[in-house]
């Protein structure tokens, strides 16, 4: 499809191209008759006066002016075809380089397009994927369920316990994918934030989280006032506990650093945990991309809480980046909000 869409732009490109060379070699065609036109008239005025008056006052009789004329119409019509023949040559090595131009230019223009266009194929069908196993999952186990002739109140109790773990899955992946349109389309209304509240409301929503796997979050975060959206700040760092939780170490430390650097305000969140592949770093926030490195392992999720922070990264004018501890244990993820 983007190859045929990629040859119909070089056409469209090429075609601009010959028109304007086409109008243009016109145009310099018409100005340069006209130009040397006047300029032979303007030389046979010289001449008939100069050359032709003299043979009047030594008495001798003048050749023909239309001699004179004959030659000047030979000269033109030579000037004439020389000029052709360049004008053409000038458009054949315009056309064969605009054309290399123009395929190069179309390739550029749908490069964006078509990377877009494969991401969001991957995107549908990973989705799809996603939604397609909590759903298999309530159909096999309402099926077996079904088929026997015999069950009690706790079976029934154990296979709706079960099915509501399946919804509540697909309530989040579907609350998630909301959340990422919702950030990706909608500007939001930035004002005045205490980092520290921010800092705040973020960890004490990933403490339940935490405790359960026994680690600690350190705040090391000064108290500095940025431009942002203070719900979806929260949000973002949120999700960045919440990942670092899931993969730091049983028993670990979670650091919050913040700093503040000119007009910048830097915040991190750092884990101790085995870091992330080389490999997976470059993909780590697109949608639904999920490494099966060491730092997945078995933890749950859907591979969106990173592309749904990155969003709210974008929305209050920052980005959010993701690199390996120096140490070589765990990893560090940062982004900068401007000082208010």
């Amino acid at each position: 499809m983007f190859r045929s869409a990629r040859l119909k732009l070089t056409l469209f490109y090429l075609a601009v191209l010959l028109v304007f060379c086409l109008t243009l070699t016109l145009g310099f065609r018409v100005f340069a008759d006209a130009e040397y036109g006047h300029s032979n008239h303007a030389q046979s005025l010289a001449v008939h006066r100069i050359f032709f008056n003299r043979f009047d006052e030594e008495g001798v009789t003048a050749p023909s002016p239309s001699s004179f004329v004959d030659a000047q119409a030979d000269e033109a019509s030579a000037w004439q075809a020389h000029l052709d023949r360049d004008l053409a040559l000038v458009n054949i090595y315009a056309l064969v380089i605009g054309g290399l131009l123009s395929y190069w230019f179309a390739d550029r223009t749908l490069k964006p397009i078509e990377a877009a266009h494969e991401a969001q194929k991957r995107f549908a069908t990973d989705a799809s994927h996603e939604l397609r196993t909590p759903l298999t999952n309530l159909r096999l186990e309402n099926e077996i369920f079904l088929r026997q002739k015999h069950f009690d109140e706790a079976d029934a109790r154990a296979l709706i316990t079960s099915n509501l773990e399946e919804v509540q899955r697909l309530q989040q992946l579907s609350t998630t994918l909301l959340d990422l349109t919702q950030y990706g389309q909608a500007a939001l209304a930035l004002g005045s934030v205490g980092t520290e509240h921010i800092v705040d409301a973020a960890v004490h929503q990933a403490q339940p989280a935490a405790k359960l796997k026994h680690s600690m979050i350190v705040k090391e975060a000064g108290q500095t006032t940025v431009l942002g959206h203070h719900d979806s700040l929260v949000q973002l760092l949120g999700i960045l506990l919440d990942n670092a939780v899931k993969y730091g170490a049983e028993n670990g430390r979670i650091t919050i650093h913040g700093q503040r650097r000119g007009k910048e305000y830097i915040l991190q969140v750092i884990d101790d945990g085995p870091g992330i592949a080389p490999a997976d770093l470059p993909h780590i926030f697109e949608r639904l991309y999920r490494g099966d490195k060491a730092r997945t392992g078995k933890t749950s999720g859907y591979g969106l809480g990173l592309s749904l922070a990155q969003e709210i990264a974008h929305a209050n004018h920052s980005h959010l980046t993701a690199k390996n501890n120096a140490d070589g244990h765990g990893a560090c993820f940062e982004f900068r909000l401007e000082v208010a």
